[in-house]
């Protein structure tokens, strides 16, 4: 018996879903726009690597010319052939008056920076400006007072400045017979004290450096004795020296004292008081 015949039914041709199409060119879309980030990024780093690769041949030229210049300035560079060392000191001297005449135009009162070579590990130029200039020119804290005479006997030795002694009054002042710092430190006192002696004085001569303390006794920093002399002379000079180093708060007072103030000579060189200070 024939069957009747009928063609295939055709397979369903298979289409993309609206979602899956979605979802790829969502995907597209953010890779595209992570690309554009990325290269900007990549373009802003490749930008500023070149301008510190700019600035570093800049620097590595400045450095070189630095180091001609420093070689010319010796007798082994101004007799090589590979400098020509006329010129390269001609363009320094022009770049020293560039700087000069600005900071000319900018500020004529205040003293021009003073450049120079410093030899080194490492050369470069250094200028010194008015501040370390004036600290250079600052006078020692010190003074140095020749024995004046009273003509009668006093409990302090009094003094009187010297052609070539320093006094700074700034840091040291004198008070009837005292020095005052007014700096806090470290200080060496010093005082020598002549005087005659006679056969006939059995007592010795003592010298004294005292620390004044004016709510209090006077602090005893030095002591010197000699004893008195066997001549029959008049009067036999001696003298006594004596110094040392002391820790001094701001304000102190030092002075001098001796046993019999009339017998002290004041002749030139031979009796005097000091003080400097170390730090």
């Amino acid at each position: 018996m024939n069957e009747p015949y009928s063609p295939a039914t055709p397979r369903p041709i298979s289409s993309t879903s609206p979602s899956t199409m979605k979802m790829f060119m969502g995907f597209l879309a953010v890779f595209t726009v992570a690309q554009t980030i990325g290269t900007v990024l990549f373009c802003l780093y490749l930008h500023m690597k070149m301008d510190k690769m700019e600035e570093a041949l800049s620097l590595n030229e400045d450095y070189v010319f630095l180091r001609k210049v420093q070689k010319c300035q010796t007798a082994e560079g101004q007799k090589s052939t590979l400098l020509d060392c006329e010129k390269i000191l001609k363009g320094f001297q022009d770049i020293q008056r560039k700087v000069h005449c600005c900071s000319v135009d900018k500020d004529p009162l205040k003293e021009q920076p003073k450049f120079e070579m410093q030899r080194g590990p490492e050369h470069h130029l250094m200028h010194k400006n008015q501040t370390s200039l004036s600290a250079e020119k600052r006078q020692p804290i010190a003074a140095h007072l020749a024995g004046q005479n009273s003509n009668k006997a006093v409990s302090v030795l009094e003094w009187k400045t010297t052609m070539y002694g320093p006094t700074n009054n700034n840091a040291i002042s004198y008070q009837e017979g005292k020095l005052k710092v007014k700096e806090a430190g470290l200080y060496y006192i010093y005082s020598q004290v002549s005087f005659c002696t006679k056969a006939a004085t059995s007592a010795p001569f003592t010298l004294y450096i005292y620390l004044y303390l004016p709510m209090e006794e006077d602090r005893l920093l030095l002591k010197g004795l000699d004893t008195h002399s066997t001549s029959k002379s008049f009067c036999d000079l001696q003298s006594i020296r004596e110094g040392g180093v002391f820790k001094l708060r701001e304000g102190d007072m030092v002075f001098v004292n001796v046993t019999d103030s009339t017998r002290v000579s004041y002749s030139h060189g031979s009796t005097y008081f000091g003080i400097f200070k170390l730090q």
